[in-house]
């Protein structure tokens, strides 16, 4: 069912073992799971890659013992792939063209690590204490419609996707839309930077949050992996937080409904949720708009509003960022505080002094436009051609871009799983933490942190959406001391 692949710059090299009987079989026979004994050569070389690795990176999978043997590894790998087939912690494979159109057809495991990423419990806490103050950030922004006017003024002359989101947005306060009930399902995604040792902020999502679903399965199957095999690797199953993500979600949801068909007779639309509305592909014609529209001035509860999803932007992203801005918002010194910490450097492209420093540096930053879903960030030459090409054309241009600094984790070696191939490689990895948030006029239902996800990916990519290929998934395992962040696995 698996080969294992070890990549190196210039081998691969490939184990497969004879099928190990039972186990838990689906059907015929599978060919066996993959081998991690790799060559001493290799093992080497990749450890010299590692040591030398300059590209941006991330988590350490948790370490096996010593007593760890290349046939449990494989064990755990065949093991892995039938319980994701027996949880549902699959997706739909784009290599079979009836993937998506004939139920139960085309579907392949979510593609994962096959082990958990180690994270300093105190770092932990901390991405947990952030969520409920985002959340409240979000929805206090959210009511201040002129900042997020103003604040995208700019942006909308050359970016018609955000002008037509706040047109909607501008029709809303016209009438002076009240949304007495709001819910906000967020997440907010960081990194924890190997040079300040820092947990700093990637993007504050606050529509069509991805995999609660398969990010709590995620947690269970290395939970799962580890009471099977934990002895042997010398890893403890009770160090992996529990993710309830996806329950967590669907009772902000339920609660949501309860709070508005308090008095209705439950005949009518209550809560609207958006799978999807955050691309321009999303609209393709005006009949997207108009239903967006029809929505927005509706009584059902949205999720998210226009104007949660305003906040949600990369442009705010960055004006929240400025000095004094949050004060605007937070009245908690300590709150604050805790919030500016987790800021990532960000600016606008009117900072002369930033520009010209990325273009001469263009490594050390990021160019995001205002978009969401992957595959939109501009790196390295791109980024530096980009900047050069923005300058020349001068006017409004430069506002449909932010520049972010490049934080830069600790690449490890990790076991990774995809289509039923492990290979071990470079990674870095990325934290989400859910939140949920819904209020009544003046009375706070729910403000908690909702699960987390954790994707890691292999260092040399830029993007990090498992979506969009170049992600798996992957879980938390919990350490004590900060300092073992800093360890890379050797198996």
């Amino acid at each position: 069912m698996s080969s294992c692949i070890h990549h190196c710059p210039s081998h691969h090299y490939q184990v497969r073992l004879p099928h190990r009987a039972g186990a838990g079989s689906l059907g015929p026979p599978r060919p066996a799971a993959a081998s991690f004994a790799l060559p001493s050569c290799l093992r080497r070389a990749a450890r010299a890659r590692a040591m030398s690795a300059e590209a941006p990176p991330g988590v350490a999978p948790a370490e096996p013992g010593p007593s760890a043997t290349a046939a449990v590894l494989s064990e755990m790998v065949e093991d892995a792939a039938v319980w994701c087939a027996v949880h549902g912690l699959v997706v739909g494979d784009r290599d079979n063209p009836r993937s998506g159109t004939v139920p139960g057809v085309g579907l392949v495991h979510a593609p994962f690590s096959l082990l958990p990423a180690r994270l300093p419990t105190s770092v932990w806490k901390q991405a947990l204490e952030l969520a409920p103050i985002f959340n409240e950030l979000v929805d206090r922004v959210s009511l201040d419609g002129e900042f997020l006017q103003e604040a995208l003024s700019r942006t909308k002359q050359v970016d018609d996707f955000t002008a037509r989101l706040l047109e909607i947005h501008q029709k809303m306060m016209a009438v002076n839309k009240k949304e007495d009930i709001r819910l906000g399902l967020h997440r907010s995604d960081y990194m924890l930077d190997s040079e300040t040792n820092s947990l700093l902020q990637i993007e504050l999502n606050t529509i069509s949050i991805s995999f609660p679903g398969l990010g709590s399965l995620v947690s269970e199957l290395h939970r799962n992996l580890l009471i099977q095999y934990g002895k042997v690797l010398g890893l403890d199953s009770e160090r992996i937080p529990r993710n309830w993500a996806a329950s967590q979600f669907a009772d902000a949801l339920a609660r949501a409904w309860s709070e508005y068909n308090n008095d209705r007779d439950g005949r009518i639309v209550s809560v609207v949720y958006f799978r999807a509305g955050y691309a321009p592909n999303d609209y393709p014609s005006e009949a997207e708009w108009r239903a967006r529209l029809l929505m927005e001035q509706s009584s059902a509860i949205k999720c998210p509003s226009i104007s949660y999803h305003l906040v949600g932007t990369k442009k705010i992203q960055q004006e929240l960022a400025k000095p004094n801005v949050l004060e605007r918002f937070l009245d908690n010194k300590e709150d604050i505080a805790k919030l500016r910490k987790s800021f990532a450097g960000l600016w606008s492209l009117d900072n002369e002094e930033i520009v010209k420093s990325a273009i001469e540096k263009p490594e050390l930053f990021v160019l995001k436009p205002q978009r969401e879903g992957g595959g939109n960030n501009i790196y390295g030459h791109d980024l530096r051609d980009t900047l050069v090409k923005l300058q020349k054309e001068q006017g409004e241009s430069l506002a449909a871009y932010i520049l972010m600094q490049r934080i830069f984790p600790k690449a490890s070696l990790t076991p990774l799983v995809r289509g039923g191939v492990c290979f071990e490689d470079l990674t870095i990895s990325e934290l989400g933490i859910f939140g949920g948030y819904l209020r009544n006029k003046d009375r706070v239902i729910m403000n908690n942190p909702c699960g987390y996800l954790m994707r890691t990916k292999v260092s040399s990519s830029n993007e990090g959406g498992v979506a969009t290929g170049f992600a798996v998934l992957d879980s938390v395992y919990l350490t004590d001391e900060v300092a073992e962040f800093q360890l890379t696995t050797d198996y």
